[in-house]
């Protein structure tokens, strides 16, 4: 038992020896079902990204480092606010568009379902139940191809966008981490 107690507190001694700073890890929930787009919504726990204060150089350098950063010109690249900022906006953006495509597909097929055995006569077995089924899916397949490889094509593109973007956050902040911005010394 003493045993299983020291194992434990090694790895908390050595990661308090070497003053490691561990931020809280974030953890998305996913929801129940939606019961129309049957997608399950994830609730992010990262929140929308503070503005920043103005970093300061760690190093000390012979020129004002400031004098030659202007956020108002137009190539300057974006800060790390910015990119969690837009990665954050079009991670939900992107929830959604999915969201509103599958509610409005299958509000609409569920329709269609009802209408075609609405249309069966009452005295119908359930052998032409299923043959008017299969027959209605194919009909409907066909039908809703081009506006399905229309979303697929949108939503890859939005997947991209998506990852590249998480990847430009990651490289700023890695760059920003080597440049010494953040620290408290002037001059």
């Amino acid at each position: 038992m003493q045993s299983s107690a020291r194992r434990l507190s090694a790895p908390l001694a050595r990661c308090s020896r070497r003053h490691i700073h561990c931020s809280a890890s974030a953890r998305d929930l996913v929801g129940p079902p939606d019961p129309v787009s049957n997608l399950r919504p994830v609730y992010y726990d990262d929140p929308l990204p503070a503005p920043e204060a103005k970093p300061r150089p760690r190093l000390r350098h012979p020129y004002s480092l400031r004098e030659f950063s202007d956020p108002d010109v137009s190539t300057a690249e974006p800060s790390i606010h910015d990119l969690e900022l837009q990665y954050k906006l079009l991670r939900q953006q992107t929830d959604a568009f999915n969201h509103a495509f599958w509610t409005d597909s299958n509000l609409r097929f569920e329709s269609a379902k009802a209408t075609i055995l609405q249309s069966l006569p009452s005295s119908s077995t359930p052998t032409d139940r299923d043959t008017a089924l299969t027959h209605f899916y194919q009909q409907w397949l066909n039908q809703e191809s081009a506006r399905q490889e229309e979303y697929t094509a949108e939503w890859r593109r939005r997947n991209w966008d998506g990852i590249v973007l998480a990847a430009r956050l990651e490289y700023a902040k890695l760059k920003a981490k080597f440049s010494g911005a953040g620290a408290d010394s002037d001059a």
